[in-house]
């Protein structure tokens, strides 16, 4: 059994006698550069229950395996000095990530651990450093990408909650919010969806039913709505999976305008620098000085196709990160694109009143690598290469389309996450969101109320987890 690195027991058989001592091999420091798809684990670091899938047991498994952890040492990560640069949560993904530890080095080390590793966890090099180095406290910066489909961006379903918070902004206060082109998907949507046979008055009813989101609605009542008492889906659900079948073919079909593409760049430029962003995490007041994060840079890389969606890959330069906070960041911006809000409001969002931003799905999320710029000067003069990801640029972009991305955009198509994501936040309507009745997304608006209380909202203020699309 794996230990985490707080507990340690002398090794001993089935029947508790202490295991013969292995012959004693000479431990080097090094940092084992490794990739992997967290589908199925719980995340980068070790948990105390075994039962638990996490990345580092299956590694530290491996090197068992491997013979680069001795029998003495294989129940305790501490002995080995176990150490990594990133933490990434449950389902999180990463090309590069790199674990500091001590082992027993053989020329074959590297090929021994692969072949006792699964398939969604490789290393791609292993690189001698000095005794002291630390995978995470010598590195100077972080890069994370994020994709997500272009069809994330189509402004919100009209009637909508959000669609109709937008609309009487737009009317109090002309001139602020942006036009969106994109409203002609939704019309040519619409003909789309009456020309596959269904009615104008089912078109109508189908999307003035579905307009807003009540939470708390019991779901036993929400599935008879859907299915029969003998469990076959209803009439209602027949017709709510029609107009939804040619909504997704619609929106799998969608391509971003240059226009647009540039907007949503744009709005991710405004992170860049340093700023507080107690407002893209969770349990941060805007006087927390840890809340204040440098971004290094952001990129939004051209539009692709896959399975015939259109998607973009952001890239993310920072050097910490906080829990949610790519995700949250990633949504703002989208939201921003989305409602016609001036892109300075994300910088609004960076003072002093309290924001309720939503995450983006952690689908789509995943660590480029951890980067050792300053770092690496030290290790030359040192006489130890430099930890580069370049060398394994191949290797690495072979293993992210087979065992990535082409999961994410498996598990797009099958279960809708973005559209489901978005749609939640179109269709919801807090009751209360604060004492004063303001819609929690006001901060979308026209104006920006800049003297919005610094204080916790109310619990229902904040908009509930949408089910199974927000973790």
């Amino acid at each position: 059994m794996v230990l985490t690195s707080s507990e340690w027991k002398p090794l001993v058989d089935a029947d508790g006698n202490p295991v013969e001592k292995s012959e004693r091999k000479p431990k080097k420091k090094v940092a084992c550069m490794i990739g992997y798809c967290g589908t199925g684990y719980n995340g980068m670091q070790i948990q105390n229950n075994p039962d638990v899938k996490t990345i580092e047991a299956e590694l530290f498994r491996a090197l068992i395996a491997a013979g680069a952890v001795s029998k003495e040492n294989s129940t305790d990560l501490k002995k080995n000095g176990f150490m990594r640069a990133a933490r990434t949560d449950k389902g999180v993904h990463a090309a590069g990530n790199v674990v500091s530890c001590k082992l027993i080095l053989e020329d074959d080390t590297l090929a021994k651990v692969n072949a006792a590793l699964p398939s969604q966890i490789r290393m791609w090099g292993i690189e001698r450093v000095n005794r002291s180095f630390d995978c995470r406290k010598m590195c100077s910066s972080r890069i994370y990408e994020y994709l997500l489909p272009t069809h994330s961006l189509l402004p919100p379903r009209p009637k909508s909650s959000l669609f109709n918070l937008i609309e009487a902004s737009r009317a109090e206060h002309p001139g602020v919010l942006r036009d969106d082109a994109d409203q002609a998907w939704w019309q040519a949507t619409r003909a789309a969806i009456l020309a596959s046979g269904v009615a104008q008055h089912e078109l109508e009813q189908v999307f003035e039913k579905t307009a807003e989101t009540v939470f708390d609605q019991d779901k036993a009542e929400l599935r008879k709505e859907y299915y029969d008492a003998e469990g076959e889906v209803s009439e209602w659900g027949r017709l709510v999976r029609s107009v939804r079948r040619v909504e997704n073919s619609c929106r799998r079909g969608f391509r971003i305008s240059d226009a647009k593409l540039q907007l949503f760049r744009d709005a991710m430029k405004q992170y860049e620098g340093s700023h507080n962003f107690h407002n893209f995490t969770l349990g941060k007041t805007y006087g927390d000085p840890s809340a204040q994060r440098f971004m290094k840079g952001t990129s939004v890389l051209a539009p692709f196709i896959i399975e015939g969606s259109e998607w973009v890959s952001i890239k993310i330069h920072g050097q910490l990160f906080m829990l949610h906070q790519i995700r949250k960041m990633v949504c703002m911006a989208s939201l921003v694109v989305r409602t016609g809000c001036p892109i300075t409001r994300i910088s609004d969002c960076f003072g002093p009143a309290k924001i309720n931003i939503p995450k983006a799905p952690a689908l789509g999320l995943l660590l480029e690598c951890p980067v050792y710029e300053t770092y690496n000067e030290r290790l030359a003069e040192m006489g130890y290469n430099h930890l580069e990801f370049s060398g394994y640029e191949t290797e690495m972009n072979a293993f992210k389309m087979k065992n990535i991305y082409d999961k994410i955009y498996a598990e797009e198509t099958k279960e809708n996450v973005y559209h489901g994501f978005f749609e939640f936040l179109d269709t919801f309507k807090g009751s209360g969101a604060t004492k004063e009745g303001r819609h929690i997304f006001d901060f979308l608006g026209a104006v920006f109320n800049n003297q919005m209380e610094n204080k916790e909202t109310k619990k229902s203020s904040a908009p509930p987890k949408a089910p199974d699309n927000v973790d």
